[in-house]
């Protein structure tokens, strides 16, 4: 009899509920807190739209300094300015998605120390949802139109011989580098259950992956082209499968097909980054007194 009260809910004869999944769960209380955000914010219009343009003038500076640059040179490590503006855009985009969507996990340091994330504990929401949607910020929008603008310009001024293999390509890497830094973001948010301030530790893998994927593997070391390759694979978010709609020469002398491989990279990514979020949550013990 336990295990059938356990398994569902009879609210009257007839009638049994079985509980939904906890995924389920968590995309729904997700889905309920930014549209709590998403009010607040659309209360102050002009708040959000000078908000929004203000988040996409900043992220468009550094664009502007690329393009500066080429006013002295015509090629950067052996690519072009339109070249680099793909990189740049696709890049831009999918960091700006992973961004939006996961952004707020940078805070939980800051809840570890304060004893705050001890109230999302208690109530019956997945924890990560919720500190996924805390103060949702639309205003990013910007920083992805940003790099959609950028990326657009990109696909147009380069020459690109295009196959349907290409075309397949280019979405795929938008939502696979998307789902790649949002499984950093999360994992960085599941080390600050054990450094409690690594907010910094974090950006410099997200913020910091996303500056280094702008330009070319061709002006970096090796060992670090190997290292965004193989042991933090934001090599997949851009490099890999742009290089290929680019039609130049994968770096490592890796061969073409590896530029198919970021939803599996993606898929891989969110695996360990959920692993590692469980067992920083069932280790995190409080503040104390």
């Amino acid at each position: 009899m336990a295990e059938v009260v356990e398994a569902a809910v009879v609210e009257a004869p007839g009638t049994v509920f079985v509980p939904r999944s906890r995924l389920v769960e968590g995309v729904r209380a997700y889905g309920l807190i930014v549209a709590m955000w998403l009010r607040s914010t659309m209360a102050y219009r002009a708040s959000f739209l000078m908000t929004a343009f203000g988040n996409f003038a900043a992220t468009a500076f550094d664009f502007v300094a690329i393009m500066l640059m080429f006013a002295h040179v015509d090629a950067v490590g052996g690519y072009t300015l339109p070249e680099i503006a793909l990189l740049y855009g696709a890049s831009g985009t999918a960091f700006g998605l992973a961004d939006l969507l996961m952004g707020s996990m940078d805070r939980l340091g800051r809840r570890v120390r304060d004893g705050t994330l001890d109230t999302l504990l208690v109530r019956p929401v997945p924890v990560l949802a919720q500190v996924a949607a805390d103060r949702f910020a639309l205003r990013r929008l910007g920083r992805i139109t940003q790099g959609l603008l950028v990326l657009g310009y990109g696909l147009v001024a380069v020459d690109i011989d295009w196959t349907a293999a290409k075309v397949v390509v280019l979405p795929l890497m938008l939502l696979s580098g998307s789902v790649i830094f949002g499984s950093v973001f999360v994992a960085g948010g599941a080390f600050q259950f054990v450094a409690q301030d690594a907010s910094q530790v974090q950006n410099s893998f997200t913020y910091g992956g996303n500056t280094l994927l702008q330009y070319p593997p061709t002006i970096f070391a090796k060992d670090l082209v190997r290292g965004v390759t193989f042991v933090v694979p934001l090599a997949f978010v851009n490099w890999l499968p742009a290089l290929y709609v680019l039609g130049r020469e994968l770096p490592l002398g890796l061969p073409d097909w590896v530029a198919f491989l970021p939803p599996v990279v993606a898929a891989v990514c969110a695996a360990g980054a959920g692993l590692a979020w469980r067992t920083g949550l069932r280790a995190y013990r409080s503040t104390g007194s």
